[in-house]
């Protein structure tokens, strides 16, 4: 099976309840991400680079920012004639105009046309909030060899703390899944799921027809953990770098995480890229007096002051006299002259007025909302 007989689902907006903060205007798919991504860049990047040319994206509210970011899919070679980016408004679900989105069964049955005028024989489901690297030619490999009804992607360690939606495997050694249990009190390390999901068009759609008309709408109790005796579900581990943005201290290490020379490089291969909207810009900017370390500064900046351990998006200005350490600020920020910026989170657009001081902790960093004049 080549990648293209495999269509890519897209859940735009699961979990962003988790980092409020940042998705109060925007999806969790269009958060911005390592000074020019977005955290859909990294899901969409990898189904493209294995060959999927059809995805859908699922979207309920705040899209706006989306839809700027993706466009007609053009970065990711997915405007086409044939096949390409498909976005997929709050259609009419079962629950509404506006059908709650975490509930991935009742977006899956809204978006059932889409499915069934889907030509492809198997669907790659992923949620928006996870950063990695994956191969899915590997995926659908396994998928194959194991003559697999649904293949999970899975990974062994200790459990993200997401909120209501962990998913703990027992797996035997060949690579089948015995048992799931969703949200279960776990310690340790252990087969925890990454939300990306293989599984036969047709049979995704009988098993969401049959959990809807029964009024089952818990896609991991009622579509996964019901049927793993039915069906041959087999488990995939992933063993590269892998980030899940479920807080806003997660989102804080995720981006610092990238100073590592070993992860930007597990992350940026030459062999599968990670795609973005182009934004042309002039090359950063560095004043005479300026002083950059161990950061990573985006085109459009320009630096006056000092920066240590940062992320600058594109377009910041950081003027003479300012210290910004341990931040990430993002696109269009302007940080005024004399300011001690440590461990701080601007959204875009921020305006910092001069000699203003904002320090925030590690495990809490400052956050400044889009926008905001401080």
């Amino acid at each position: 099976m080549r990648g293209n007989n495999v269509v890519g689902i897209l859940f735009a907006n699961i979990h962003e309840e988790l980092v409020h903060e940042l998705t109060e205007k925007r999806t969790i798919g269009s958060i911005p991400y390592g000074g020019r991504y977005r955290l859909i860049d990294f899901p969409l990047s990898n189904m493209v680079n294995s060959g999927i040319n059809k995805v859908g994206v699922i979207t309920k509210g705040n899209y706006q920012s989306l839809m700027d970011h993706l466009g007609s899919g053009k970065a990711w070679d997915l405007s086409r004639k044939r096949e390409g980016l498909f976005l997929l408004p709050p259609f009419d679900g079962v629950h509404g105009v506006y059908s709650d989105v975490n509930n991935r069964m009742d977006s899956l049955s809204a978006i059932s046309r889409f499915l069934k005028n889907s030509r492809e024989d198997y669907v790659l489901l992923s949620d928006c909030d996870s950063i990695c690297n994956i191969d899915y030619k590997d995926v659908i490999s396994f998928h194959l060899d194991h003559n697999a009804d649904i293949t999970i992607l899975y990974r062994y360690g200790k459990v993200p703390p997401k909120s209501n939606d962990t998913s703990v495997y027992t797996i035997d050694p060949d690579g089948r899944v015995l048992d799931l249990l969703v949200n279960p009190n776990q310690e340790g390390e252990c087969n925890y799921g990454m939300n990306k999901m293989l599984i036969r068009r047709e049979l995704l759609m009988n098993m969401v027809n049959d959990c809807v008309s029964r009024n089952m709408y818990d896609f991991k109790r009622h579509l996964l953990q019901r049927n793993i005796k039915n069906y041959r579900v087999y488990a995939y581990e992933f063993k590269g770098f892998l980030n899940v943005v479920d807080s806003m201290n997660a989102y804080f290490e995720a981006n610092m995480a990238l100073m590592q020379p070993t992860v930007r490089n597990e992350l940026f291969t030459p062999e599968r890229p990670i795609y973005t909207k182009v934004r042309d810009d002039l090359p950063a900017r560095y004043g005479l007096n300026s002083s950059v370390e161990n950061s990573l500064v985006a085109d459009g900046c320009v630096v006056d002051g000092e920066v240590e351990n940062s992320i600058l998006f594109r377009g910041v200005k950081i003027a003479k006299g300012a210290k910004v350490s341990n931040c990430v600020i993002m696109q269009d920020t302007v940080i005024g002259e004399n300011c001690r910026l440590n461990y701080v989170i601007t959204d875009k657009d921020v305006q910092i007025h001069n000699d203003r001081s904002l320090m925030g902790f590690q495990s809490y960093p400052v956050f400044i909302a889009k926008g905001s004049v401080v």
